[in-house]
């Protein structure tokens, strides 16, 4: 299997709790060719979309040690058609630029892309949460999406909590994530003025019921074609609502509840239609606060917390989308002869 991995740069790559980089050692260790590219690298000439790639060089000693196997990896750098690979792993961190998928566009019938362009195109920012169907909140706390500030004052006024949360619709990894108080609402306009900014051009943000029990910190459950494969807890610093582990949160195992279960049957096979393949979700108390579907983390922490080796299932799940891609191309093709075939006939 020839594989592209289409990352953040490869020298901010922090191998001790980097997800991407244990699929891609995994891809190697398995003998498949692997390169790696940038969104800066993506170009188009005659007519062809291509990018400048690290390409993993064969037969080099592949450790076993992850720090290692970053530190020694060894690559030819060369200028390839993207449609050369046989499936290309998004991870790049939002929000993405959608230019990136108009490069990607081209070769979709013949490769395969994970997650899914259009999947992405629509799940890339919060928004996709608040639009999941969920009509008696009993999965999804209720969540306003505007950059109306009168209305976005109202309904916090309204609230039947004292606090809600406040977060900006492309964000991750935690940033701008805040607690709103009703008690404080002469903060709170100041601080919708300053996440909203320009009245005509502003930024979308999110009001989001506050859950109880955030406090204690999230559960990252990590979905592979819409069931899930691992999950830890997150725990938040003190004096601080975010649990992202790059916000300085902790973690510790976990144990799917039944809530968190129905949870994952209920939004999974939607993730799997929208082509949404690999994904994070982030839950609070049965709640799915966010879906994360561009480089959705937590493979390092949940292999050390329960002793497993998640990025086998993902990389067994390319290979097998890959060869169903590649049994199915010389089928509709033969199928495709006899139509034309039909054509001809007098």
């Amino acid at each position: 299997m020839r594989i592209c991995f289409l990352m953040y740069p490869w020298e901010k790559v922090q191998p001790d709790g980097d997800s991407t980089i244990r699929m891609i050692h995994e891809a190697v260790s398995r003998g498949h060719s692997v390169a790696i590219t940038h969104a800066n690298n993506l170009t188009v000439r005659d007519s062809i979309a291509q990018a400048f790639c690290k390409v993993f060089v064969k037969g080099q000693k592949i450790s076993s040690n992850i720090a290692s196997f970053y530190r020694h990896a060894s690559f030819n750098q060369q200028k390839l058609p993207l449609a050369a690979f046989d499936a290309i792993f998004i991870r790049l961190n939002p929000p993405l630029d959608p230019i990136v998928l108009n490069f990607l566009d081209s070769v979709r019938e013949d490769t395969f892309i994970m997650n899914d362009l259009d999947g992405i195109r629509i799940a890339n920012n919060k928004m996709y949460t608040a639009s999941l169907h969920d009509p008696d909140n009993e999965f999804i706390p209720i969540t306003h999406v505007s950059k109306n500030k009168d209305y976005l004052a109202r309904v916090l006024a309204e609230s039947p909590s004292d606090k809600m949360i406040l977060k900006p619709l492309n964000g991750y990894g935690g940033k701008g994530v805040i607690v709103l108080e009703k008690s404080a609402a002469q903060s709170a306009r100041s601080l919708l003025d300053f996440y909203i900014g320009d009245a005509d051009r502003g930024n979308y943000v999110i009001l989001q019921q506050y859950v109880e029990g955030a406090e204690l910190g999230d559960i990252r459950i990590l979905m592979l074609n819409g069931k899930p494969i691992g999950a830890m807890r997150r725990i938040p610093p003190i004096d601080d609502v975010r649990s992202n582990v790059h916000a300085g949160g902790t973690v510790m195992k976990h144990q799917l509840s039944e809530q968190e279960k129905r949870l994952c049957a209920h939004i999974g096979p939607k993730l799997a239609r929208d082509g949404l393949f690999f994904a994070g979700i982030d839950v609070i108390n049965g709640k799915l606060i966010e879906v994360n579907v561009m480089s959705p983390g937590g493979i390092a922490r949940i292999n050390r917390l329960n002793g497993v080796r998640l990025q086998e299932k993902v990389i067994d799940f390319i290979e097998f989308m890959v060869k169903s891609k590649q049994q199915l191309s010389p089928r509709k093709q033969g199928f495709r002869q006899l139509l034309s075939d039909a054509e001809l006939i007098i």
